[in-house]
């Protein structure tokens, strides 16, 4: 905060009356508003010199092609901080908050979001002209290389803790054919990155345009696939389609436009955000542990369904690992009627302990390692906990019975005080060294227990991640 009480005083010559911090969003910049002699200013912070850089000389750039982003009031020597423009607090998110929470947006709402997408061009187009990408951090264009580092995000930070199997060589192959496929739309064009209504401030009836310092040179069609696909937007697919067609029109004002070559070209694009929005939400959420990321997870998810409604026959592994995504993040059904959701999984230690999709960081995770292994014995070494020689021989244990017995109370422990709660999701989860003995043949006979003793009361998954088998269902 000195940094920026010094930078303060150098430029407005006297002292604030109070600095209050602003709430932080995904990155690591850190905000506060300023107020002095009535007046109001934002003050910004971060340790990534490279970024702020690009921020002020991009917010520069675009007010002098008469775009709508905040002014640059003052900037440090070193450029550890900055002071800019006050747009208020109200976000386009939040102007259109009503229509959101209720499922149908008002006139007033639809004309926003279509100025919005209006605007979108201008900075794509105009704001593009006589820029220097070289100032664009962390590179001046999209490439092979960004492409590929998007996909792996999601592939390391989404998919791997998310605990999904997955044939590794497939998943490559998709990700180069989808990185080939979308390096084919060429466009000279300006690529915001992070266009979405969070990051559009609305005063006085006007739009305002933040948060662009990754953008980069690149194709259109992402910017507009981060808007209509946001997650928590719920736009319906008529709204939607009303999106593009106004953006489309809004674009052809700058060039000609091949409709059908675009909207398939949109469709490309769609899928790649809503990958990189997953990889966003896994490390944000699933490894940090904020929660608005978490909480974000079941809306990815009406996403990744909706969108997979056409099937991207070309990608057959991508699409599995949505699909088998949807049900683990997804939002309870409401056939279900607000029933506990309890996912039992076996796992090896050797992969890691699987993740709690639901994000509520809690539930067990049993070690079996503690008993007799089978799988050390030559004729159980190619069998499972799923089969018979090795059940006779796990029940013949003195240890089974009691770590049965222990592990099914506990849980029942849980299941008790979840649903007295009206809590909706538990995960239990069983583990030995290769996943495919101990563990398996302890989720199985937990399943069993729950369902005998709380028959329709508690919905049960059942997954074998070693063994890529998911035997559950919810009912």
């Amino acid at each position: 905060m000195e940094n920026i009480r010094k930078l303060f005083e150098k430029y407005s010559g006297c002292r604030w009356d109070s600095a209050s911090a602003l709430p932080s969003s995904g990155g690591k910049r850190k905000y506060y508003r300023i107020r002095f002699s009535g007046k109001s200013c934002i003050a910004a912070t971060g340790n990534d010199i490279t970024e702020n850089k690009a921020f002020i000389y991009m917010a520069g750039h675009f007010r002098s092609a008469g775009l709508p982003v905040p002014e640059i009031l003052a900037v440090s020597d070193d450029y550890s901080c900055y002071l800019q423009e006050d747009l208020g607090d109200t976000t386009l998110f939040s102007a259109v908050g009503k229509g959101r929470k209720c499922g149908t947006y008002s006139y007033e709402e639809i004309s926003l979001l279509k100025n919005a997408v209006a605007v979108l061009p201008d900075f794509q187009v105009r704001g593009a002209g006589k820029m220097d990408f070289s100032k664009c951090r962390p590179i001046p264009q999209s490439d092979g290389r960004s492409v590929m580092f998007d996909l792996n995000y999601f592939k390391y930070c989404f998919l791997k803790p998310s605990g999904i199997n997955f044939d590794e060589i497939s998943l490559e192959e998709d990700f180069g054919k989808l990185c080939k496929r979308l390096l084919k739309t060429r466009y000279d064009t300006f690529q915001y990155r992070d266009f979405q209504s969070r990051n559009i401030m609305v005063r006085d009836g006007k739009l305002f345009f933040i948060d662009f310092q990754g953008g980069r040179k690149g194709a259109p069609h992402y910017d507009l696939a981060s808007f209509i696909w946001q997650a928590r937007a719920a736009y319906s697919p008529e709204l939607k389609t009303e999106l593009v067609k106004t953006y489309i029109g809004a674009l052809s004002e700058y060039t000609c436009v091949d409709e059908d070559e675009f909207r398939s070209d949109l469709r490309q694009f769609s899928l790649f955000r809503l990958l990189q929005v997953l990889g966003a939400y896994g490390l944000r959420g699933l490894f940090e542990r904020k929660p608005h990321f978490i909480d974000s997870l079941p809306f990815a998810m009406d996403n990744i369904r909706e969108l997979l409604e056409e099937p991207f026959a070309e990608y057959p592994c991508i699409g599995k690992c949505l699909l088998d995504a949807i049900p683990l993040y997804r939002h309870p059904r409401k056939e279900e009627g607000g029933k506990l959701h309890l996912l039992i999984c076996s796992f090896s230690y050797k992969n890691g302990i699987p993740n709690d999709p639901a994000g509520n960081g809690g539930g067990y995770v049993f070690d079996c390692r503690g008993i007799p292994n089978p799988g050390r014995i030559d004729g159980y070494k190619w069998m499972t906990g799923l089969d018979a020689p090795v059940k006779d021989f796990l029940e013949k244990q003195e240890e089974t019975g009691k770590f049965a017995e222990m592990s099914a109370k506990m849980t029942c422990m849980h299941i008790e005080n979840f649903m007295k709660r009206g809590f909706t999701n538990l995960v239990v989860c069983f583990g030995c060294t290769g996943g495919r003995h101990r563990s398996v043949y302890f989720a199985e006979r937990l399943a069993a227990d729950i369902r005998e003793s709380y028959n329709e009361k508690v919905d049960i998954r059942l997954i074998h991640r070693e063994q890529d088998k998911d035997t559950g269902y919810f009912r």
